[in-house]
C-alpha cells in the first residue's frame, strides 16, 4: 500500500466514524413517522452529500426547491412500501449511483447514469474472443489473443489483487505485443485494488488526481485538495502499449482506474465512463432503513470532476451489425489501435 493512500484509507475510517456519530445524534431528533424519516433523509443529505453544486450546475437540482416540493406531499398516512418508494424518488433526483436508500424488501436506486446508454457489452460475443481455456486469477480473467495481444477482463474491484497473481498474469502476458484491459460492466469496489492494478503500468510516481472530505454541514464546507499519487508496483510492471475498454457501467472504483490509466498514458476505448467519482458513507434513518450517500468528492490530476465520467480517447459503440455477426466492435477498434 502506497504511502499517500495508507493516509487517505485512515482519513476515510475517520470520516466514517464521525459521520456514524453524527447521523445517531441527528436521528434522536426524528420521530419515527413517514414525515419524521423524510425530515431525517432530507437532513443527512443535505449536511453530508457532497455534490450539490455540481449537481445544480449540470442537472439544475435545487435541494431546498426538492424539501418544498416533497414536504407537500408527505403524509404519515404512508404505509412502508409507498414511504420507501417515496424516498427514493426524492433522492433519485440526484442521479448519483453511490446514492441509496435500503430496507429489508427493496433497494432504492437511480441507475439512469447507465440504463439511458447502450450497453456496449455482451458475456457471450466475449466468449468468442476468451474462448473456454481462459485463466483466471484473483478474479482477472485473461488468455493472449490469436493476434498476440494479451487481454485481461477486470469485472470488479470488490477483491484484493494479490502482488504474486499480478506478477503470473504480466509473466504470462509477456510475449504479447500490446494488451487490452477491458473494464466494461466493472462496477467498482475498492479503490485499493483499482491502485494496486493501475500501479503496475508506471515506472515513476505520479500525480493521479485529487480528493477532498466534508468539514462542516453546509453544501460548501470542505477540506483542501489532497493529492493522490501512484507509485509503482515493486513486482512485474508492463512496459509496452495498453487500451482499457470502457462503457457506461464502468462505475466507481473502476472510474477511477480508467482516471488512473488515462493519466498514465493508455489509450481509453469504447463509451464514457459512468462516473461516481464520489466516496460514499452510509447513515440510518429513524426505522432503521439505511441510507448511502457520496460524501468525498474525487478529481482528476486537472482539478476536473469525474462524477459524470471520463470521456475515451476513442469513442465507439457496438456495431448493431456487427452485434448479429457476434463481433465486438470496441475490441476489434482495439485490435486495429495496437
Amino acid at each position: 500500500m502506497y504511502k499517500e493512500m495508507k493516509h487517505l484509507s485512515i482519513l476515510f475510517i475517520l470520516i466514517t466514524q464521525l459521520f456514524t456519530f453524527t447521523s445517531c445524534v441527528e436521528e434522536e431528533e426524528y420521530a419515527n413517522t413517514p414525515t419524521g424519516n423524510f425530515e431525517a433523509l432530507w437532513r443527512i443529505m443535505d449536511e453530508h452529500y457532497c455534490f450539490f453544486d455540481l449537481k445544480q450546475k449540470e442537472l439544475g437540482v435545487d435541494w431546498n426547491n426538492v424539501h418544498a416540493r416533497y414536504s407537500s406531499q408527505v403524509s404519515d398516512a404512508m404505509n412502508n412500501e409507498q414511504l420507501f418508494e417515496f424516498l427514493s424518488n426524492m433522492i433519485g433526483e440526484l442521479k448519483d449511483g453511490h446514492v441509496n436508500l435500503s430496507a429489508s424488501f427493496d433497494y432504492g436506486r437511480n441507475w439512469s447514469w447507465k440504463e439511458d446508454f447502450p450497453t456496449n457489452f455482451s458475456d457471450t460475443i466475449q466468449r468468442k474472443y476468451l474462448g473456454t481455456d481462459y485463466h483466471i486469477a484473483c478474479g482477472l480473467k485473461y488468455r493472449i489473443l490469436e493476434n498476440n495481444i494479451g487481454y485481461i477482463y477486470c469485472g470488479s474491484f470488490e477483491n484484493s489483487f494479490g502482488a504474486g497473481n499480478l506478477d503470473e498474469v504480466l509473466l504470462y502476458l509477456a510475449p504479447c505485443n500490446s494488451l487490452i484491459i477491458d473494464v466494461r460492466n466493472n462496477g467498482g469496489g475498492m479503490i485499493t485494488s483499482a491502485q494496486t492494478l493501475a500501479a503496475r503500468f508506471t515506472n515513476e510516481k505520479t500525480l493521479v488526481g485529487y480528493i477532498q472530505h466534508k468539514t462542516g454541514t453546509s453544501h460548501n464546507s470542505f477540506s483542501e485538495l489532497n493529492a493522490q499519487y501512484l507509485e509503482p508496483a515493486k513486482g512485474i510492471r508492463w512496459q509496452k502499449k495498453v487500451c482499457v475498454l470502457t462503457n457506461r457501467s464502468t462505475y466507481s472504483a473502476a472510474n477511477e482506474f480508467v482516471k488512473y490509466m488515462k493519466t498514465l498514458g493508455a489509450t481509453i476505448i469504447g463509451d464514457k465512463t459512468g462516473g461516481g467519482a464520489g466516496m460514499p458513507f452510509s447513515s440510518e434513518l429513524p426505522n432503521g432503513w439505511g441510507v448511502r450517500f457520496s460524501a468525498c468528492p474525487m478529481y482528476d490530476s486537472q482539478h476536473n470532476s469525474t462524477e459524470f465520467g471520463i470521456e475515451p480517447t476513442i469513442k465507439v459503440d457496438i456495431k448493431s451489425s456487427d452485434f448479429q455477426k457476434q463481433i465486438d466492435t470496441i475490441i476489434e477498434t482495439a485490435f486495429s489501435s495496437n
